[in-house]
């Protein structure tokens, strides 16, 4: 195939010319990938063949992830403690979250070991993690039988915006930043053992009040439960650590850069300032259908996709040394969609959607924000195997001989 055909509307010269120039850059502060994790993924690597492409590897761990949600609209479609699933499914959920972080932490030292490290890789990698905000967040909110409440809301916000500002930040420093303590080492390991604990005793476990267990607690937490707590927790991480180390990392870029600082953060935030607020408006409208009708986790899987899309293709443009991308056009039903339902609340006008009809509209969002991605994700990706000469999910036999 002609690449100049394929990458006309994708990719322009300059962008495939840049991808030569990729290097990969991570720092991970967490002591235990130092001093556990890291040494298990060592180990975890030499259990796939060599010739396993590693972008194969990154596709494979997220089919755990929609397996899960799979089991979630089977056996727990209400996502309520008081409809549990199985005891095994959230045996499942822990085994199915901890192989995908297993598979996302092998695939780089595949490539090293196999000598295909491109950065094709690091797109792919990413573009699954952001796909994979909405699968986390179907099954979290089902394994702590959260159902259709708006913790469940709040949870999904608060994963989509702090995949986001990482992925920006990589944007402007040029180098993935974990900290400390950070969501892809101690909260996946947090959340297995949660999962374990719900197959055990049941997702109601977490609405039990903490005073049960406790005596002589602080009058704020006297009525609190253990999913009241567990809220906290993550909101104050958010809020205290990850948003404003995020923030004055790029900050420090765009000194060292000489780009107005104001004006990037402005024009690099603003899409996922109106996509979380749509998110939000919309769900959470009186009328809208979604909370009440039980719709959230299809919902999630619409709206995932379309977040997604935005962080990939600020990945690619990290990638392709390109300026910061305008945001797709997948938002557009999104914002409609929070208009409509909140357009009653401010005129006299009858409310548009019916329980019925902001159902289709959702399934049907969810399909178009599917094939459209898709499209758009081949031809990236065909651009760019094509541009270096690699396959997506082959290694070429005689590479693996080399090797």
């Amino acid at each position: 195939m002609d690449c100049n055909v394929m990458t006309s509307s994708v990719l322009t010269d300059q962008q495939l010319d840049n991808l030569k120039l990729y290097k990969y850059s991570s720092i991970d502060r967490s002591l235990l990938t130092k001093y556990v994790l890291r040494h298990y993924w060592d180990v975890a690597v030499k259990l796939f063949p060599l010739n396993m492409a590693p972008n194969l590897i990154t596709l494979t761990g997220l089919f755990f992830m929609i397996f899960n949600v799979i089991l979630v609209f089977i056996y727990n479609p209400t996502m309520e403690a008081t409809d549990a699933g199985p005891a095994w499914i959230y045996y499942s959920f822990a085994l199915g979250l901890w192989l995908y972080s297993t598979f996302d932490n092998v695939d780089g030292r595949q490539a090293r070991r196999t000598g295909t490290s491109s950065p094709l890789g690091e797109l792919f990698d990413h573009g699954c993690d952001a796909i994979n905000c909405s699968f986390g967040a179907i099954i979290q909110t089902s394994a702590l039988g959260l159902g259709h409440t708006k913790y469940g809301v709040v949870i999904y916000a608060i994963a989509t915006i702090g995949f986001y500002l990482s992925t920006i930040e990589e944007y402007h420093t040029g180098t993935l930043y974990l900290g400390y303590l950070n969501v892809p080492t101690e909260g996946v390991c947090i959340l297995c053992i949660m999962y374990i604990i719900s197959g055990i005793y049941g997702p109601q476990v977490w609405q039990a009040p903490v005073n049960a267990s406790f005596d002589n607690l602080p009058t704020l937490l006297e009525n609190a439960t253990w999913i009241d707590i567990y809220m906290w927790f993550i909101a104050i991480m958010f809020v205290f650590t990850h948003v404003p180390v995020c923030f004055y990392a790029m900050y420090k870029a765009c000194r060292a850069n000489n780009k107005p600082y104001i004006r990037s953060m402005i024009w690099d935030n603003w899409a996922i300032v109106v996509y979380v607020s749509s998110y939000y408006l919309w769900i959470t409208s009186p009328y809208s259908y979604i909370l009440s009708n039980e719709h959230f986790a299809i919902y999630l899987l619409a709206i995932g996709i379309v977040f997604g899309r935005i962080c990939s293709k600020i990945i690619l443009a990290h990638l392709t040394k390109s300026e910061s991308p305008m945001p797709t056009g997948l938002l557009i039903p999104l914002v409609l969609g929070a208009f409509i339902t909140n357009l009653p609340i401010y005129t006299s006008i009858e409310p548009i959607f019916t329980a019925e009809t902001e159902y289709i509209y959702i399934v049907g969002y969810f399909f178009l924000a599917l094939v459209l991605y898709l499209r758009w994700a081949v031809l990236v990706i065909d651009s760019i195997c094509t541009y270096l000469g690699i396959q997506c999910l082959v290694i070429p036999e005689q590479h693996t001989k080399d090797h």
